[in-house]
C-alpha cells in the first residue's frame, strides 16, 4: 500500500493519505494514549515526539514536538498504518460517537454559522490536515476549535481573522469577532 504524504502550513503536522477510508466516525482527534482504544492510534501516539493524531474522512494528520525530525516519525508512521490496513481492517474508526452535536437544540443563528463552517470552511481546513469545530456563539462572538494541523500552527490566527471571521461576518451581520479556544 502507498501512503502519500503532504506538508501543511504547519511545519509541526504532516497529513497522510492512505488511498482509503480513515474514519467513518466524521473528524477526530486523539492528543493521549488513554483517551482511545484503537491500538493504532495509541502505537502512533507512542512514537517518539508525536503530539497529536487528527483523522479526517479520507485523511489523517500528526503533529510533533518541534525539535523532532520528519524523518525519524514518517518511515514508524506509515509502517503501523500499512499493518494497520493488511490486516484486513478497512478503516481506523469505525463507529459513531458524534451524537452530542446532532442533538444539540442550536439557534437559527448558531444553525447557519455551523453550515457555513461545514460547507464553505471545513473543507479547505481539511486540505491543510484540521478541522474547525464551533463551539459557541454569544455577545456576537463565535468560539471555534482548532483541531488536527490547525492547531498550534503558525498561519492559523492570519487564517481565523481574514478567512473565517470575514466570511462569517459577510454572512451573518451578527457576527462581529472569531476566537479560538
Amino acid at each position: 500500500m502507498f501512503i502519500q504524504t503532504e506538508n501543511t502550513p504547519n511545519p509541526n503536522s504532516l497529513k497522510f493519505l492512505p488511498g482509503r477510508k480513515v474514519s467513518n466516525d466524521g473528524p477526530l482527534e486523539v492528543l493521549n494514549q488513554e483517551d482511545t482504544n484503537n491500538l493504532l492510534i495509541k502505537n502512533l501516539l507512542q512514537i517518539n515526539g508525536v503530539t497529536g493524531v487528527f483523522l479526517g474522512e479520507d485523511f489523517f494528520s500528526i503533529n510533533k514536538e518541534e525539535n523532532k525530525k520528519w524523518e525519524d516519525i514518517q518511515h514508524i508512521v506509515i509502517s503501523y498504518v500499512n499493518e494497520h490496513y493488511a490486516n484486513g481492517n478497512t478503516c481506523i474508526i469505525d463507529k459513531k460517537n458524534n451524537e452530542e452535536d446532532q442533538n444539540k437544540n442550536y439557534s437559527e443563528i448558531e444553525k447557519k454559522i455551523i453550515s457555513i463552517l461545514d460547507s464553505k470552511i471545513r473543507p479547505a481546513v481539511a486540505r491543510d490536515g484540521g478541522d474547525i469545530k464551533f463551539q459557541e456563539f454569544k455577545d456576537g462572538k463565535v468560539k471555534v476549535i482548532l483541531k488536527g494541523s490547525c492547531s498550534g500552527c503558525p498561519s492559523s490566527t492570519l487564517t481565523l481573522k481574514k478567512g473565517v471571521e470575514n466570511l462569517l461576518c459577510h454572512y451573518i451581520p451578527e457576527v462581529k469577532e472569531v476566537l479560538a479556544v
